[in-house]
């Protein structure tokens, strides 16, 4: 047998062949470098053990799919994929206990609604434990993700908080006067074109937005009242938009103790009652995760909606 060259590849010489027929133009080929997007894989991030506890991650913006909106383009968690890993699990008899990681500043108040429902709908139905870590970040819509676990850790530098609701948008009008743009507007009720981007809002326009920021800011409430055990009153004094760092959280209710991810994997395996779990997470074909600190890979995002969000440029 002939010995093989430093650099030789399996199955290049053959690549090679087929591409230059098709270069003759003997074949038509379709050859991908790269493995097609698929449906997700299971990954064994440590251990050796039968039983199973499933690592999961909110990170980025959490919107309803794919955006791009306030110049953001990284970075996104969608209800969709959440639900995927979800009734992958649902499936799997030996993963015993889910670690939730947040690494995230909140986002669309449905986005952040349909996750924590989601996971509690699953825990609910599989009867797992399920912890949650906050790591660097995880505040408004973050923090309500976070109301789905049993038990809530913070990195002891976690920046948290920021319960509260907020709408925004973007005044173009004297923009539009500076480039001698104007809009015609065709519509069919007075209200129709609530909220235009093209003019000031009106006061009535402001008063009518409150009321829904102040029903969805109602809801934010009593969700982190029933997931800290927590009064309405004692929730309200501490829901006003504020950040915390984690120990003035740990202080007020709102995370149970500080530690870090291996300490949550660690608790998820007591509440669990394992000896020698693994640590899983599912992936997309094509994505690489080599420790529990990988994040998703990079997602398009945008849309402006209701936000759950700590907007630190905000006035």
């Amino acid at each position: 047998m002939a010995p093989r060259h430093p650099f030789h590849r399996p199955g290049t010489a053959t690549l090679a062949g087929i591409l230059g027929l098709a270069a003759a133009g003997c074949v038509t080929v379709k050859v991908s470098l790269f493995e097609e997007p698929g449906p997700l894989k299971e990954k064994t991030i440590s251990g050796y053990g039968r039983d199973k506890i499933l690592l999961m991650e909110v990170t980025g913006v959490i919107l309803e799919g794919p955006h791009r909106i306030l110049g953001l383009t990284k970075g996104v968690t969608s209800p969709n994929r959440i639900k995927e890993e979800l009734e992958k699990a649902a499936k799997d008899d030996r993963v015993k206990a889910v670690v939730l990681k947040i690494n995230s500043p909140g986002g669309t108040v449905s986005a952040a609604d349909v996750i924590l429902h989601e996971l509690k709908a699953f825990k609910a139905a599989k009867g797992v434990p399920v912890v949650v870590c906050l790591q660097g970040l995880a505040t408004s819509g973050g923090y309500y993700v976070a109301q789905a676990g049993d038990t809530i850790i913070a990195y002891p530098t976690c920046i948290t908080g920021s319960i509260g609701v907020i709408a925004m948008k973007f005044n173009l009008r004297g923009l539009m006067d500076k480039f001698g743009v104007d809009d015609d507007v065709v519509k069919t009720g007075k209200w129709k074109d609530f909220w235009s981007p093209f003019r000031a809002a009106t006061p009535q326009e402001k008063e009518m937005m409150q009321t829904v920021i102040d029903d969805f800011y109602r809801g934010f409430v009593n969700v982190v009242a029933q997931g800290r055990q927590l009064s309405l009153k004692k929730t309200r004094e501490v829901a006003d938009g504020r950040i915390f760092t984690a120990s003035q959280a740990r202080d007020l209710g709102l995370v149970d103790q500080l530690g870090y991810l291996d300490d949550a994997l660690e608790l998820a395996r007591v509440k669990a009652g394992l000896d020698a779990p693994r640590v899983i997470t599912y992936h997309r074909p094509g994505s690489y995760k080599p420790t529990i600190y990988s994040l998703m890979p990079d997602l398009d995002m945008a849309g402006p909606q209701f936000l759950y969000l700590w907007w630190a440029g905000g006035a």
